[in-house]
C-alpha cells in the first residue's frame, strides 16, 4: 500500500449489513496480500464471519470477551469493567496496528455511544494515524466530527428487518 494512502470508512445506521461489508473489504484486502487486523467491540469471539476469516494468514482477529450482551443490560459493575476492558483494548490495537495495512474496529461507534469509550481518544488517534493505514469503522450513529473525518460514509438504512417480526438472529445470516 502506498505510504500516504490510508483512508477512513465508516459503515453506520440501522440497517444490516455494516460489519458484512466491512467484513468482505478486509477479505479483500487480505486477498491482496495486506495484513489485517479485527478487533470486534460489542461483540463475543462466536460471530461466524471469525471461523472462515482467521484461516487468512494476512488476516489477525484479536480476541474479545468470551461473553457479551446489550449495553442496556450491563449491570454498573459490568459497564465500569468494559470501559477498562475496551480502553485497554484500543490502546493495545491501535499500538499493534502499525504493522498492519488494514485496521478495523467493528461496533467501536457504538461502543462510544453506549459510553464505554471515550469519542475524544478514537478522534485523536485518526488524527494521528499511521498514514498508510486504512481504518474501517462500523455502528449506528455516528457524530459529524467521525463522519467529517471519514473518506468513505455509508449508511445501511433498515427498510424491513426480520427482528421486527420475533426472529433472533440466525448464526450463518446474522451472527
Amino acid at each position: 500500500m502506498e505510504k500516504d494512502k490510508g483512508l477512513i470508512h465508516v459503515y453506520f445506521g440501522n440497517g444490516k449489513g455494516k460489519t458484512t461489508a466491512a467484513m468482505g473489504l478486509c477479505a479483500r484486502a487480505a486477498g491482496y496480500g495486506y495484513r489485517v487486523l479485527i478487533y470486534q467491540f460489542m461483540k463475543d469471539n462466536k460471530t461466524s464471519e471469525r471461523n472462515i476469516l482467521k484461516l487468512s494468514e494476512n488476516i489477525t482477529l484479536l480476541p474479545g470477551l468470551e461473553k457479551e450482551k446489550f449495553s442496556a443490560y450491563l449491570t454498573e459493575e459490568e459497564r465500569r469493567e468494559r470501559k477498562i476492558f475496551y480502553a485497554d483494548q484500543f490502546e493495545r490495537m491501535t499500538k499493534q496496528a502499525e504493522g498492519y495495512d488494514v485496521l478495523f474496529m467493528d461496533e467501536i461507534i457504538y461502543a462510544i455511544q453506549a459510553e464505554l469509550l471515550e469519542e475524544d481518544k478514537i478522534i485523536e488517534y485518526l488524527k494521528r494515524k499511521p498514514k498508510h493505514l486504512e481504518i474501517i469503522l462500523t455502528g449506528n450513529r455516528p457524530s459529524m466530527e467521525l463522519l467529517d473525518m471519514a473518506d468513505y460514509a455509508t449508511e445501511m438504512k433498515k427498510i424491513k428487518h426480520p427482528f421486527d417480526k420475533g426472529i433472533k438472529a440466525r448464526m450463518g445470516i446474522e451472527r
